[in-house]
């Protein structure tokens, strides 16, 4: 008999409500919550359609183990017993720092993961973790914690109040707003425009947002900063600061303002493209409004000074007053003061054997890792974890990644599917789809409530997993008993774990235990004075919780060591100085050549959307070169031509499509394809995209040294026609 269930999504930030119709342990229906106390009943189509990607042919449901180069099931105590075995071989020849651990999306959307996933990094002693943050907003992280005292001390625009919002970088309509829960992202700015206000999108390509909603800006890739260097010249020329609040609650003005002296609107014109007179109309504009805010999302973090130009947005919004205000950007409180919790996390900072480039937030840059297994040495990498996570589409030179890849003495993938990572593991640990886990929604922790509306919610396990399936929690602590690693370096809590595993076997008692995750989720909802989840599951739409409001965080939450909001860290302003003239001089230099930029598109998710047929039918089998038809016209390439496109770290050929929506000099690739070596994705490894990411560069010289942010966005390449006879080639 089919029953109504409601959870939320854990794809994005955003967690939209849905309701699920649930008939024995599948899911055959998905609509949105019209109930749900955030979203409304909207979600996207990627939410929609969760039990194509749960319940694909491809799903792993068994343990595999790689045989004579094929893949054979087995049991979990065989898998768990020869992964351990193997792995305290290799830690006893060549030490702890000799096993890596990388862990991706969508994963991290789900409360405890990140959390059970760093203790088992810290049971095993291992300075080698990496993360997707590396790849796309450790530097909002790092601002964080120079500014605000913690990296998870995380500013976001008052959406629903502003009267004026600058988005740079960003595309809600079709990524939604990162850092932000904003579900139905559209219709809320077209609230903004609707009572007076102004949306403005400052980008290379007039975005599905900015076609929807509010003015388009054309801004050549990668030079943000220049813009943000000279819209807050303007503003200080102009006397736009709030010195009673600088004053009273900010340190480092006079640094910041020398900083920016030299940068007029007619100098960041130059390499913009953007008008001075158009930028000096958008800083009155700014200043004019009653409550502005300035938003930057990936188009920003991804480019080569992506720590600096997040850092000058920050500053702008703080000297203006627009922080802690009402329609400004506000800074969130969640249930738990997280940023408080978090203030030292990063305090023990290590260093990679290759550049010694410095570790951030526990981890070390992602565009190090091919580095770090293929350079010989001590403390090579001889060994991987990859949990939710597929660097070898993800990562940059991805055509290196793969041959590092090869080269490890073990390899173990948990996932859902054989993905390219998975493909080249030894051993596949068959995880869990959210649809199939208890949780609460972890913007409201985790980011401490970056949410315009707050609300929590519990959704319990909708339907079990299939087969031989385990919840994430229960792999990582079988894991680390086997290999001899406690979670989080504990042998205590090891023991306590491995005790209730026991005592959910036993016949009278496992039935009334509760698994792993929901004990630890009662607990924290204990901890907040919510009682608990089954006091939540009184509210079954989410509960609302008030407001975040504004004027409770400026002389009262900053954690920093002064108390105050700190405007010109000392490491930031020395990046600033090391980096902007060079990166002026090159920009100078090469404002004629073509600059690429990555996007996302509708039917598509990072890598892992593409095995779903509804998404890669007809046209959308492959991704395209977006160009504009004047930049084509030059070339010599037409619609649909294939083209090659070279940078610095590879080439790849790819048909082009027409587009005036870009800026000429801005091309655009979908990153998150080439699939067809994935012989367990029967989908995607029949479409013919390619992997955009063969582009970008790796190594300790291609990084952001703060951050360790790899650049995605701004990246310089040649282009050119395929010849006709070599395009069929490439074809067949």
């Amino acid at each position: 008999m089919a029953e109504q269930k409601l959870t939320f999504c854990r794809i994005c930030e955003n967690q939209c409500g849905l309701k699920l119709t649930v008939e024995g342990e599948r899911i055959v229906h998905v609509e949105p919550d019209t109930e749900h106390v955030a979203s409304r009943g909207f979600a996207c189509n990627k939410g929609l359609t969760l039990e194509n990607v749960r319940a694909s042919p491809d799903r792993v449901t068994t343990p595999l183990k790689k045989v004579d180069g094929r893949f054979e099931p087995i049991g979990w105590p065989q898998a768990l017993d020869e992964i351990g075995a193997r792995l305290r071989a290799i830690r006893a020849r060549h030490g702890d720092d000799s096993v890596g651990l990388y862990f991706g999306n969508p994963i991290s959307f789900s409360l405890l993961m990140p959390m059970l996933i760093t203790g088992f990094a810290q049971g095993l002693n291992t300075a080698k973790v990496f993360t997707t943050g590396s790849l796309d907003c450790n530097n909002k992280f790092l601002v964080g914690k120079h500014m605000y005292g913690s990296p998870m001390a995380l500013t976001f625009p008052d959406v629903d109040a502003t009267r004026f919002l600058l988005i740079i970088g960003g595309n809600p309509a079709i990524s939604k707003m990162s850092f932000i829960n904003l579900p139905d992202p559209v219709r809320r700015l077209e609230a903004v425009v609707q009572r007076g206000g102004r949306v403005v999108h400052l980008n290379p390509r007039r975005t599905e947002t900015a076609k929807a909603v509010g003015e388009q800006v054309f801004i050549r890739p990668d030079t943000d900063v220049f813009f943000l260097l000279a819209f807050l010249r303007e503003i200080i020329t102009r006397d736009g600061i709030r010195h009673d609040v600088v004053d009273a609650h900010m340190n480092g003005f006079d640094a910041v303002a020398a900083l920016v002296a030299p940068w007029t609107p007619e100098k960041q014109a130059e390499v913009t493209g953007v008008p001075a007179d158009t930028l000096r109309e958008l800083v009155g504009a700014y200043l004019a409004a009653d409550g502005a805010a300035l938003y930057g999302s990936t188009g920003i973090n991804q480019g080569s000074n992506g720590s600096t130009a997040f850092w000058l947005l920050e500053v702008i919004n703080a000297v203006t007053g627009n922080l802690d205000r009402r329609g400004g950007a506000l800074m969130g409180q969640g249930i738990v003061d997280y940023a408080k919790a978090t203030a030292n996390a990063d305090a023990k900072v290590f260093h990679s054997r290759i550049g010694n480039t410095p570790s951030f937030l526990g981890a070390l840059p992602t565009a190090l890792l091919a580095d770090e297994i293929l350079v010989p040495g001590p403390d090579q990498v001889r060994a991987m974890f990859v949990i939710s996570g597929n660097p070898l589409l993800s990562g940059t030179n991805s055509a290196r990644m793969e041959q590092a890849f090869g080269a490890l003495e073990l390899r173990v993938s948990i996932d859902l599917v054989r993905n390219e990572t998975a493909e080249l593991a030894d051993y596949i640990l068959p995880g869990t789809h959210f649809t199939e886990r208890p949780d609460l929604p972890f913007s409201f922790f985790t980011f401490s409530g970056l949410m315009p509306e707050p609300w929590i919610q519990y959704t319990g396990r909708m339907v079990a997993p299939p087969g031989a399936a385990r919840d994430e929690s229960w792999i990582l602590a079988r894991l680390a008993r086997a290999c001899g690693t406690p979670l989080f370096g504990s042998r205590l809590l090891q023991a306590v774990l491995d005790a209730g595993e026991l005592a959910r076997r036993l016949p009278f008692v496992g039935p009334r235990l509760k698994a792993l995750p929901d004990r630890v989720l009662d607990l924290i909802l204990r901890v907040a004075k919510l009682g608990g989840t089954r006091g939540l599951r009184k509210f079954p739409h989410g509960k609302r919780l008030p407001h975040n409001g504004g004027n409770n965080y400026l002389g009262q939450r900053v954690i920093t060591a002064s108390g105050k909001v700190e405007l010109a860290p000392a490491a930031l302003l020395a990046l600033a100085a090391a980096r902007l003239p060079r990166s002026h001089e090159q920009a100078l230099r090469t404002r004629d050549e073509v600059r690429l930029i990555t996007r996302r598109e509708r039917y598509t998710h990072n890598s892992w959307a593409h095995n779903d047929a509804a998404f890669v039918k007809g046209r959308r089998h492959t991704n395209y070169l977006y160009m504009h038809p004047d930049d084509a016209a030059r070339l010599g390439i037409a619609d649909g031509a294939p083209a090659r496109v070279e940078s610095a770290a590879g080439a790849l050929e790819v048909p082009v499509a027409l587009s005036a929506d870009l800026m000429p000099g801005a091309v655009a690739l979908p990153h998150g394809w080439g699939h067809q070596a994935a012989t367990g994705l029967s989908v995607a490894s029949k479409t013919r995209g390619v992997n955009a990411n063969l582009l970008a560069a790796d190594g300790p010289d291609a990084i952001e040294p703060l951050s360790g942010m790899a650049q995605f966005n701004g990246i310089a390449v040649r282009i050119s026609a395929v010849a006709a006879a070599t395009a069929t080639r490439a074809a067949s």
